[in-house]
């Protein structure tokens, strides 16, 4: 048996799905190997053509559906059996099942023990608020006040602080595994800043025109 978090329900997928516990097994699994693709390319062409052998692509693929039927393999979601409050949710791991926070927070946010299991994250999150204007602590805070475990107020203060913060801990390696430049990356970024969102100060540094703060250019 294997547990997952919360169902994708929760995050816009159809509200249908949260009336099981168990995860489709369409989401983790293949049925027939012609079907798969890797990075667009057939497994067939990826086989014939470039000669790459079944064994060395097998790491990269879903678990069979008859191996996952024939050991009886269940996958289950945790959100249906408790609700699904991810602070509260945190707090039930740690005494049911050993959990640990990272030592350090999450930058761009406040949190140390939500979406850790990749380096890749902070820049995920320093990307979605150069797009929308809306930073990782924007996201955490909302949530939390919805969930009355903080005030408006703390939420403010917090995304005042913490939204838009640069992810420099992993910046190098990440850049080294995208193959990217920094200075590409940061022209990128410049690049596609949305003009009704953001804007340069006088000493030349992009502001949000309008923040939950009220301190946004144009404010």
């Amino acid at each position: 048996m294997i547990f997952y978090g919360e169902n994708e329900a929760e995050y816009g997928n159809p509200l249908t799905d949260n009336a099981k516990a168990l995860r489709d097994n369409s989401y983790f699994t293949f049925r027939n190997l012609d079907d798969m693709f890797l990075g667009g390319v057939s497994i067939k062409e990826i086989r014939e053509k470039y000669n790459v052998p079944l064994a060395d692509l097998m790491a990269f693929l879903p678990a069979s559906l008859d191996d996952v039927e024939k050991n009886k393999i269940e996958v289950h979601y945790l959100g249906y059996y408790l609700k699904w409050v991810p602070q509260e949710i945190y707090y039930y791991a740690v005494e049911h099942c050993g959990f640990k926070a990272r030592p350090f927070r999450s930058q761009g946010t406040y949190s140390k023990y939500s979406s850790i299991d990749d380096k890749i994250d902070d820049l995920h999150y320093y990307t979605t608020m150069i797009k929308f204007g809306v930073g990782r602590a924007s996201y955490d805070a909302a949530q939390e006040i919805r969930n009355k475990h903080i005030s408006r107020e703390e939420g403010v203060a917090l995304v005042s602080r913490f939204d838009g913060e640069f992810p420099d801990r992993y910046f190098g390696e990440m850049m080294e595994y995208l193959e990217i430049g920094q200075d590409e990356f940061h022209q990128l970024c410049d690049k596609y800043r949305s003009p009704h969102l953001w804007g340069k100060n006088k000493e030349g540094q992009w502001k949000l025109r309008h923040n939950v703060g009220k301190s946004g250019l144009d404010d």
